[in-house]
């Protein structure tokens, strides 16, 4: 049930951010705004999205 993949998008600005969602939006392969990646839908994935979804958009395909 979890072998879908999900499309993130980053929709607010890095400026003024902890280094920690920093780091952890760049683990996800974003680098600018309204970039979107694509990443399978998994545990590790979805931790790293929970600490950084004020600054993402998700949407499950």
């Amino acid at each position: 049930m979890m072998a879908k993949t999900i499309a993130i998008t980053l929709t607010k600005s890095l400026i003024g951010r902890t280094v920690g969602q920093r780091e952890t939006v760049k683990a996800l392969g974003l680098r600018k705004l309204h970039q979107t990646v694509e990443h399978n839908d998994n545990e590790a994935i979805r931790g790293m999205i929970n600490k950084v979804s004020h600054l993402v958009t998700v949407k499950e395909q």
